[in-house]
């Protein structure tokens, strides 16, 4: 009774580190991807543009891969565990808790981001924010059908080289650079379309 004791706690134990690390991750992923958007895009002279949004993007998955993925997987993203959930990659028990923690991260980052912007005189929060849409809040008008077949293929595709990067076949230590390429592909694609999302967190 006392092992079984033990063992419950540190389960429990082990499944708050796994939220919390969902938590920090997507929390990075949003602030450091919108963050340059919203901060970095369009900096006079030595702005990052698109190319450099889809690069922090792409390093905010690679860096959080690597550094909470031995804890919670780091999916960061609702899409990512119902995909690996469907793929029989991840416990169903695991689903909701995981999505509650990855929506807090993102707004989180969404909040702080808003107040670091909104230190500089005359910003205005109504130009965008980063955010994803389609017709007259699409970066390049694209229709909703548009929009919404680049997010169901790009995302598609993502779940395609994450479940493949991370299968046990696959070579070691190396998916979290697949898998953050990927995002910045994704990113390069579909930033004129929709700001990119793949994320429903985001």
């Amino acid at each position: 009774l006392h092992l079984s004791i033990r063992r419950q706690r540190q389960m429990c134990i082990r499944d708050r580190n796994r939220y919390l690390a969902e938590l920090i991750g997507t929390f990075w992923l949003v602030f450091g991807g919108c963050g340059s958007a919203v901060l970095s895009a369009a900096f006079p002279e030595l702005g990052i543009g698109f190319v450099g949004v889809s690069l922090a993007f792409g390093l905010t998955v690679l860096t959080m891969a690597y550094a909470i993925g031995h804890i919670s997987g780091c999916h960061l993203n609702p899409a990512v565990s119902i995909g690996l959930w469907a793929g029989g990659r991840f416990p169903a028990s695991q689903l909701l808790p995981y999505i509650v923690a990855q929506v807090i991260g993102g707004v989180l980052a969404g909040a702080t981001l808003y107040l670091i912007a909104t230190g500089k005189a005359g910003f205005d929060v109504s130009a965008g924010f980063a955010s994803n849409g389609y017709g007259e809040h699409s970066p390049a008008g694209y229709s909703l059908t548009a929009a919404f077949v680049a997010e169901v293929v790009l995302t598609l595709f993502f779940l395609v080289v994450i479940l493949g990067a991370t299968d046990k076949r696959a070579p070691a230590g190396f998916a979290p650079i697949a898998i953050g390429l990927a995002l910045t592909l994704i990113h390069l694609i579909s930033i004129p379309v929709t700001n990119t999302s793949v994320n429903p967190a985001r």
